[in-house]
């Protein structure tokens, strides 16, 4: 059982990343590979409110958020848009997100240097809470309610607003959506402004988490996210959901059972046996051939 929560709390933190990375593919039908630097900034963004700016943690989180939503609409401006009228902007747009994610880690250790941040002592109540012979602290049920909340708040943006009407329009017809009078470059900016902000937060969360901020913070969990969005069922929010929550529990069970060293091998080797059952993923729609 207590495995099963651990498994619960990390898998929640893998699914709000994938389901910001899953957001922007599956309307925009972009991929973001900045969506990891994002994830990083914003982890030493927090740590930098905590420790230097004195703020408590629950202040810093929604600046975190904030910062996160501005650093999606740049990538959006800088490394999208100008090339979306180009036939390759699917590739072109790829390569650029690659390169503004550089530059952005660049920036980091500029400011930060190469060294690990952590959050200073007491930043967060670390308490234990003992229910049905299992323990948890105040921060790891924080976590979790907070991607909740999140994600829950995501899928009801999309399927009953109206801005998430625009976005399902997009994503169905672009160019239909523009003649109907859909502004798609706002929706677009928009889209990329929540996807980043809930990476950010998953940034903040994970280095909560885990206690520390590295450069490579980013890089470590990108494979991750592709695999779960993948597994999920490309462009599906419920598929991102449940594909984080099995790579947290895959990873969790198989540090407990089998060893550390194993986590990574068990855990991706769980998704690619998934995939060998169900190629289009789990919420995934098989593609119907025209001819």
């Amino acid at each position: 059982m207590q495995q099963l929560l651990n498994g619960v709390f990390i898998g929640s933190i893998y699914a709000l990343f994938a389901i910001g990375f899953t957001l922007v593919f599956g309307i925009l039908d972009r991929l973001n590979l900045a969506h990891p630097s994002v994830f990083a900034v914003s982890a030493f963004v927090g740590i930098e409110l905590v420790a230097d700016g004195g703020l408590s943690i629950w202040v810093a989180l929604p600046i975190v958020l904030l910062v996160g939503a501005v650093l999606g609409i740049i990538v959006e401006r800088l490394a999208f848009r100008p090339l979306k009228n180009r036939p390759d902007a699917h590739f072109a747009g790829l390569i650029s997100s690659i390169a503004l994610a550089g530059m952005f880690i660049a920036l980091l250790q500029w400011r930060y240097g190469p060294d690990t941040r952590r959050f200073p002592a007491g930043s967060f109540p670390e308490t234990p809470i003992q229910f049905a012979g299992v323990s948890v602290t105040v921060l790891q049920v924080a976590i979790l309610l907070i991607s909740i909340v999140l994600m829950v708040g995501l899928t009801w943006l999309v399927a009953r607003s109206r801005l998430g009407r625009a976005m399902r329009a997009i994503a169905e017809n672009p160019t239909a959506a523009r003649v109907l009078g859909v502004n798609v470059d706002r929706v677009t900016s928009v889209t990329f402004a929540i996807s980043s902000a809930l990476g950010a937060v998953a940034g903040a969360l994970f280095a909560m988490n885990v206690n520390s901020a590295q450069l490579g913070m980013g890089a470590a969990i990108e494979l991750k996210g592709l695999a779960v969005i993948i597994v999920g069922g490309m462009g599906s929010l419920p598929g991102a959901l449940i594909g984080g929550l099995a790579l947290g529990l895959a990873e969790v069970f198989a540090v407990q059972y089998i060893g550390s060293s194993w986590r990574d091998l068990i855990a991706f080797g769980l998704l690619f046996v998934i995939l060998l059952v169900r190629p289009q993923g789990l919420f995934g729609g098989r593609k119907v051939r025209e001819v």
